[in-house]
């Protein structure tokens, strides 16, 4: 993916139109069997267009040594932000697809609590995958006790930047405190080059910045609390955090209208010239600076300074889950388990992947390899967009483009927060 959160465009919205008409392995389709011995199964995710191609490729592969025909439906729409309603539509409506791909969190909780997806335990056991799978990426994927998802990749999120430009301004190496990024935005500006390539339209691009402003004035320990609502966010911490947050506004770090920009593509500017860096993951090299016939020598990688111990990023889990109705569970799971193997990721390009044997190689994609053994080793705290679930976290959007628009002081910023917290929380 050029990233994870990409939108539903119109020949996107076409292709999925066309998609949701075909069969599916699960109850109530109306072209295939729904006993156990179905062999026919669909797929529905949110890879990009310029990556769908390649795990097309390798279902291809998986349905020849099964005997199975596999339909793959993606929606490369806004992410969290319509895609996880699009997939509860379907199964609500008793057409869902057989696997699904999914973020953990709060965004995947929901499929397992309502047991829409099913727990997969006893296939954890029988192909071994808590023995292959990194533990932490299957504690992202596992709900109250339940195994409610395979794990398959897990991304921190990074400042990937353009040594270019850090050059033209006069920066001779990555900040490593907050003060020093400061400066450099300063520098970067003077310079005529825009800072941050970060895109607000539908929230979660530009909440990096806000969640790392967060870990920042907060701490660790603070910014979990308030993840779960454990401490109050009418507090000094959360106000200097959106204050820092339109500061980057007023101060030109950002680019100009950015509430309205499309993450999709704005994240690239540091590719194009266009701006000095962005906050993103490791899945930039392959498929936005190489893809942009770049070389990743031009480019660097280095973890957002916090000033705090231990020092974070934010971070995600992304998995699959099996329909709990699905036609053909065995099947559906043997299919997770193909997706799930080294040689797999290596086909598919996963560079963050949970699989042990599939790290990323280092000749080719070195900058993901130089975050893999370094900030990916490190803790991270969830990525803000899946701590919620979906009706918090399109509030706290809200929040966002309101402070950076002006409408909402970070005072009343922070006290709007609690109560979006407070309400879930009861």
């Amino acid at each position: 993916m050029i990233n994870r959160r990409k939108f539903l465009g119109l020949t996107g919205g076409a292709a999925i139109a066309a998609g949701l008409s075909a069969c599916t392995g699960t109850s109530g389709g109306t072209n295939q069997t729904t006993s156990t011995g179905s062999k026919e199964l669909r797929l529905f995710t949110y890879e990009d267009n310029s990556t769908v191609g390649l795990l097309k490729e390798q279902i291809k592969k998986f349905d020849a040594q099964n005997g199975t025909t596999t339909t793959v439906d993606s929606l490369p729409g806004s992410g969290a932000a319509v895609y996880p309603d699009k997939l509860r539509t379907e199964l609500l409506g008793g057409k869902g697809p057989d696997v699904w791909r999914i973020w953990g969190g709060q965004i995947g909780a929901p499929f397992v609590t309502a047991k829409q997806a099913m727990d997969l335990s006893k296939y954890y056991q029988k192909y071994g995958w808590d023995s292959k799978i990194n533990p932490a990426a299957v504690q992202g994927m596992t709900f109250d006790g339940v195994k409610g998802g395979m794990p398959f990749i897990a991304l921190g999120i990074g400042c990937w930047y353009s040594k270019a430009a850090f050059a033209k301004a006069g920066v001779a190496a990555p900040p490593t405190s907050y003060a020093e990024l400061e400066e450099v935005n300063t520098k970067l500006v003077k310079a005529g080059i825009t800072p941050a390539g970060l895109g607000g339209k539908y929230g979660w691009d530009v909440m990096r910045l806000f969640e790392y402003l967060l870990e920042t004035s907060a701490g660790p320990d603070l910014h979990d609390k308030l993840l779960t609502g454990g401490e109050t966010w009418d507090r000094p911490e959360v106000v200097t955090a959106f204050t820092n947050f339109k500061k980057w506004q007023d101060q030109k770090w950002l680019p100009e209208g950015s509430v309205g920009l499309d993450p999709a593509e704005v994240e690239l500017w540091y590719v194009q010239g266009k701006s000095a860096y962005t906050i993103t993951g490791p899945w930039t090299e392959a498929q936005g600076i190489q893809a942009g016939g770049k070389k990743s020598a031009d480019f660097g990688v280095f973890e957002l300074p916090t000033g705090q111990n231990p020092l974070r990023h934010s971070g995600f889990v992304e998995g699959y889950m099996i329909n709990a109705k699905a036609g053909n569970p065995d099947l559906a799971a043997a299919l997770l388990d193909f997706l799930n193997q080294p040689s797999t990721h290596k086909a598919l390009k996963i560079t963050a992947s949970v699989v042990a044997g599939a790290e990323p190689d280092q000749a080719t994609l070195p900058l993901s390899y130089q975050w893999a053994k370094g900030p990916a080793t490190k803790p991270f705290y969830t990525i803000q967009d899946q701590a919620f679930p979906k009706k918090e976290a399109d509030q706290y959007f809200a929040i966002q483009s309101d402070v950076l628009q002006g409408r909402t002081t970070p005072a009343d910023a922070a006290r709007k927060m609690q109560d979006v917290i407070k309400a879930w929380k009861r």
